[in-house]
């Protein structure tokens, strides 16, 4: 029996947080880099860069939310665009930022259709309100990620942490699948 291939996912985002060594005045810090915006009504200011093209969300803290990345090259690559920002803006950064990845986005599909209705009623770990979303909600505990799964066998992968979770959740929907038969 010839073993199927490893189904190909694509990140569509990344979201991390990145934590700097001090407190940002965001008044200065808006006034002294053009690529910041400044929004009413938000407690912070986004930074926005063409190359990696993502977006960061700073805060007076020194968190700073960064959502948009494809690859930890691009987070990498925007906190030095980001440190190189700052430090020009008048801002002294001592200890290298703590970067954590928060959630990946990514999608895949399969080689064939989903009877969503059979696998809403098969599986426990499922939502689906059709009336509502044309996609079925799965939910795994290992690697702990939330699937989002569509007739036409395309799939939504939240909640990962690295790749090899992105790779494993990919892999572990595709059997479930096939393990309740919910093929079409």
């Amino acid at each position: 029996m010839s073993k199927e291939p490893e189904m190909k996912t694509k990140i569509e985002n990344i979201v991390s947080s990145i934590t700097l060594d001090r407190h940002i005045d965001l008044k200065q810090l808006a006034k002294r880099v053009k690529e910041i915006d400044n929004p009413k009504q938000f407690p912070g200011v986004i930074y926005r860069l063409e190359e990696p093209k993502l977006a960061m969300l700073i805060f007076r803290t020194g968190k700073v939310i960064c959502s948009g990345a494809r690859s930890r090259k691009n987070i990498d690559d925007a906190v030095e665009k980001l440190l190189k920002a700052l430090r020009k803006a008048g801002f002294r950064i001592k200890a290298k930022p703590i970067i954590e990845i928060q959630n990946i986005v990514a999608s895949s599909g399969l080689d064939f259709k989903v009877n969503l209705d059979l696998l809403a009623t098969e599986c426990v770990n499922t939502e689906y309100e059709p009336e509502q979303f044309p996609g079925l909600v799965f939910r795994l505990d290992e690697p702990k990620t939330v699937m989002l799964i569509f007739r036409s066998g395309k799939i939504i992968i939240t909640g990962a942490k690295t790749s090899k979770d992105v790779a494993k959740a990919a892999e572990k929907t595709r059997e479930a699948i096939k393990s309740y038969n919910a093929i079409i």
